[in-house]
């Protein structure tokens, strides 16, 4: 259902992208631009083979901007009504348990879930879009029917983690403007957080401190906090480390200057998209700190892509547990479920051999060597939307894979994992143990 439905919804895009008024200028655009640009746009990536700002018209920008808010709230929904649905299979206990991870909410009703996406929505993007809309027609040369247009569209961009700008160098002519940055960098870590967060945080907004000082934050939504903040201050400092001389990227800039730069270089690689500075100059230590928050990526039932920061977390919890030798897997004071377990290492070891024949093929077909190229293809299936600047000199047939990495990055996470949780089986006899040599 879930895949049947953003194929309709990319159907849909392709046809109203290819129409003549969605372009600027005589003519249309070719069915490779309106595919790859719907593709990107309805599974919030932000790669894009075209300029934003001036290939598409007016109209074409209107299409983009409804292909966003449907593709993110969308998945954002979708999950989460998936999930749900998953917790009624489990029984009662377990439904009981996901109807607390999500604020309440009854795990069987379809409209609750959806309006409550849409007052997370609503509420994130019209702060984001009033604070944006000032800034423009205050302090730069805009009207106020066009600020309120570019407040609204990019607002929606951050929330929904797309990364579209309608400029042609996206957000680098505004890299030193806190009050376009930090609204930005905001939504797009609060879109990327998850609905269940979300509503779990705004439950428990009268009594934070309390809440965090009793543990009485779901472990989901514990590791969602921690692991954020952890890869956000991670990532800036280590930009900063490695970018604070360089002359293409953050050398000119003023102390502030870097500082918000490297604020950005940490925030959009988690699915965001965007970019303040140009990300070609960076230094190679610093793509492959990019290659690692691309991969990681956000959380779940939010719209942002990657391997998420919960999987990542699970993963570590398991290693450690090996190496200290415990007998169950803990994550805080929970023990973690071995079918989570399994699933993680399932969903991790699909996620990462994706990307790795992705890379090999694309390395086949292309003349670009392996950091481009791995870069690529990372952002793709974790619908970041950051790129070296070989997108668009790339071949029909190399953009064609990386829009069904695209496709397999927004929905293959949560379809297999979810597929794996449904495909139990009760068996009554086991096999002798055997232990194979490891390592």
């Amino acid at each position: 259902m879930v895949v049947s439905a953003y194929l309709f919804l990319l159907i849909v895009g392709i046809l109203l992208l290819l129409l003549p008024i969605s372009q600027q200028g005589e003519g249309g655009a070719s069915f490779t631009e309106a595919a790859f640009t719907a593709t990107s746009v309805v599974c919030v990536t932000g790669l894009s083979v075209v300029d934003t700002a001036t290939f598409w018209s007016g109209f074409g920008h209107i299409v983009i901007f409804v292909l966003c808010e449907l593709g993110g709230l969308g998945v954002m929904t979708l999950t989460s009504l998936v999930l749900m649905r998953l917790s009624r299979r489990l029984g009662l206990r377990a439904r009981a348990s996901a109807s607390t991870e999500v604020g309440g909410l009854d795990p069987g009703s379809v409209k609750s879930v959806v309006f409550a996406v849409g007052r997370v929505a609503l509420i994130v993007q019209s702060v984001i879009a009033v604070l944006l809309t000032l800034r423009f027609y205050l302090h730069y040369d805009y009207d106020f029917r066009q600020s309120l247009w570019y407040g609204i569209f990019h607002s929606a961009s951050a929330f929904n983690n797309l990364g579209f700008a309608l400029f042609t160098d996206n957000l680098v002519g505004f890299g030193s403007d806190w009050w376009i940055i930090i609204p930005i960098s905001v939504g797009i870590v609060v879109g990327g957080l998850g609905l269940p967060v979300l509503l779990e945080l705004w439950n428990h907004r009268k009594a934070l401190y309390r809440s965090v000082r009793h543990h009485r934050w779901t472990i989901h939504t514990r590791i969602m906090m921690i692991g954020t903040a952890t890869l956000l201050i991670a990532g800036f400092g280590l930009f900063l480390l490695t970018e604070w001389t360089n002359e293409g990227t953050l050398g000119p800039l003023s102390i502030p200057g870097k500082t918000l730069a490297a604020i950005g270089l940490s925030v959009f690689p988690r699915t965001g998209g965007f970019n303040s500075v140009d990300v070609t100059e960076l230094r190679s230590e610093s793509w492959f700190v990019t290659d690692v928050l691309m991969y990681i990526g956000a959380g779940p039932a939010g719209t942002g892509g990657g391997l998420k920061i919960t999987t990542v977390a699970v993963l570590a919890a398991i290693w450690i547990t090996e190496v200290r030798g415990n007998p169950d897997t803990r994550v805080f004071d929970r023990t973690v479920s071995p079918s989570a377990q399994r699933g993680a290492i399932a969903v991790a070891s699909a996620f990462t051999t994706t990307i790795l024949v992705a890379t090999g093929l694309m390395l086949a077909m292309t003349p670009y060597d392996l950091s481009a190229v791995f870069t690529e293809v990372t952002s793709a299936m974790s619908t970041v939307g950051l790129s070296t600047g070989i997108t668009a000199s790339l071949n029909t047939a190399e953009q064609f894979l990386l829009m069904v990495l695209m496709f397999i990055g927004r929905l293959g996470p949560i379809t297999f994992a979810t597929a794996l949780a449904l495909n139990t089986r009760t068996l009554h006899y086991s096999l002798p143990e055997e232990r194979p040599y490891i390592g």
